[in-house]
């Protein structure tokens, strides 16, 4: 029982992580904030601070925030706010892989014949237009319009 007590500096302390959670939250845009699962009550709660511009109403819709945190997990949101933000290694990860495959792509033919077999479901067509046109850019020196494309597709395959 002793354990589950809690120093009102502690109680304090957890409370402004919450608020800070909320201040997060409410610097998402629109369709991050979205694809976070929280309860609608506070999905609401962060749209309005998003649209208060008083100092004062911010500041106390952010301890409304707060309050609504503690009912509800913050972990989870936490986790997803962190994948979003790129702060997770795991994103970091996905994100340099991803890099890797579009380099090797690009350099090497048979790169997109492993690529085929493992994504039977790719549009390869598209694919392969994405490479001729990244080829295409380097060599005339080009803006890398193409490669960001060609990193976009790979994304979503």
């Amino acid at each position: 029982m002793a354990d589950e007590i809690l120093s009102k500096t502690q109680r304090k302390r957890e409370m402004h992580d919450l608020q800070a959670l909320g201040a997060a939250l409410a610097a998402l845009s629109e369709s991050q904030l979205a694809s976070l699962e929280m309860p609608d009550v506070l999905r609401q709660a962060v749209l309005e601070a998003r649209r208060i511009r008083s100092h004062e109403a911010k500041r106390r819709q952010m301890q409304y925030i707060g309050r609504l945190m503690r009912d509800a997990d913050p972990e989870p949101i936490r986790a997803a706010l962190a994948a979003i933000e790129g702060g997770s290694a795991q994103a970091n990860a996905r994100h340099r892989r991803l890099e890797a495959l579009r380099e090797r792509l690009v350099e090497d033919e048979s790169a997109l014949t492993q690529f085929a077999a493992e994504h039977p479901d790719a549009d390869l067509q598209q694919l392969r237009a994405l490479i001729r046109r990244t080829r295409f850019e380097r060599e005339t020196g080009k803006p890398p319009r193409a490669y960001r494309e060609l990193f976009r597709f790979l994304k979503g395959a």
